[in-house]
């Protein structure tokens, strides 16, 4: 043994990291100021995005560590539109603050789902929660006064509750949709970073054992189901906010809000917090350059999900930081003598 002591540190990040970071609040910084550069459809874009990229995060979360595979996710989506609708128009609730209040009525729903979709293994799982969603979609269109199977649009009088002015409107809608990404990625990072991230990540990695070393699966997963929901219930609101109509067909449609976010997560990589943004990436830019091909564009879509699944099934992201080790957002924290 030398006589020097050695001092032993906790650190995630080093300098690189630190640079990473400052990049990141540049793009924040400069996505924030969109309404300022950016037309009319760039910063519907730019929302739309936002709230894909959270849907995709929030079912990465679910499947990829939680090992909860859904494809009925789109029943929160369309509840948090249904609630925020229901309070803006019947009750007076600015529709800004219904959002909030649509996650809780989301994140309470799915206790119930959970009790009963939890009882299901696997595939009879995915289905199980594909069925809660569509019988959320026929009790919806059975609600009159919301115009049953036909939907309801926001009044003008609750649409200018926002704001009188059109633009200024619109750059609101636009700041919620960025903040919601935000909060959604900073929660996850945290959540990962804790305690409870490491029993994720080892029911990720191997459910038995983290049974087997005290790890209580259930609870966890019961946890990250509702916080999921919740979370997808206020994105969900934020959409039909921005659509300022809902309908069953549009708020339950499991291509548009399972299907096409499964794509983004398996394509950038399932299992890291940066995967599913670049596999948001990667289908806008697909989607804007390939949509006037019809059916055709679709069939590139299934043909990239099957390439990329063949080789590289941690998706794209994964099969870089697998050969590289690069981690942008670094959720390990490693030990470091002095």
């Amino acid at each position: 043994m030398n006589g020097a002591m050695r001092t032993v540190r906790v650190g995630s990040a080093g300098p690189a990291h630190r640079l990473v970071f400052a990049l990141l609040a540049a793009v924040v910084l400069g996505l924030a100021a969109a309404p300022y550069w950016a037309d009319r459809d760039g910063i519907r874009l730019l929302g739309e995005f936002f709230a894909y990229a959270a849907l995709a995060s929030l079912w990465n979360l679910l499947a990829g560590y939680a090992g909860l595979v859904s494809v009925g996710q789109q029943a929160f989506v369309g509840l948090g539109g249904y609630v925020m609708v229901t309070l803006a128009i019947f009750v007076g609730v600015n529709p800004l603050f219904a959002i909030p209040v649509a996650g809780l009525a989301a994140g309470v729903i799915a206790v119930p789902v959970a009790s009963l979709t939890f009882r299901l293994r696997g595939a009879y799982f995915a289905i199980g929660t594909w069925v809660v969603a569509e019988v959320f979609r026929l009790l919806c269109a059975q609600i009159g006064a919301l115009g049953g199977g036909s939907g309801a649009s926001l009044p003008a009088r609750v649409v200018l509750g926002i704001a009188h002015d059109r633009a200024m409107r619109e750059a609101i809608t636009y700041w919620v949709a960025l903040a919601l990404m935000l909060a959604v990625l900073g929660v996850i990072v945290l959540l990962l970073r804790s305690r409870f991230g490491l029993a994720l990540t080892a029911i990720r990695d191997n459910e038995l054992a983290a049974r087997s070393n005290g790890v209580e699966v259930g609870r966890v997963k019961l946890l990250v189901y509702v916080l999921v929901a919740a979370a997808t219930g206020m994105v969900g609101a934020w959409i039909f906010l921005q659509k300022l109509r809902v309908s069953p067909d549009s708020a339950f449609d499991v291509n548009d809000w399972t299907a096409l976010v499964i794509f983004m997560t398996v394509i950038g990589g399932i299992g890291s917090v940066e995967g599913p943004i670049i596999g948001t990436v990667i289908f806008f830019i697909m989607r804007e350059s390939l949509s006037d091909l019809g059916s055709v564009y679709l069939m590139i879509l299934g043909l990239v999900a099957i390439g990329v699944m063949l080789r590289a099934p941690r998706g794209l992201w994964g099969a870089v930081a697998a050969r590289t080790g690069w981690q942008v957002i670094p959720l390990r924290r490693l030990l470091r003598l002095e």
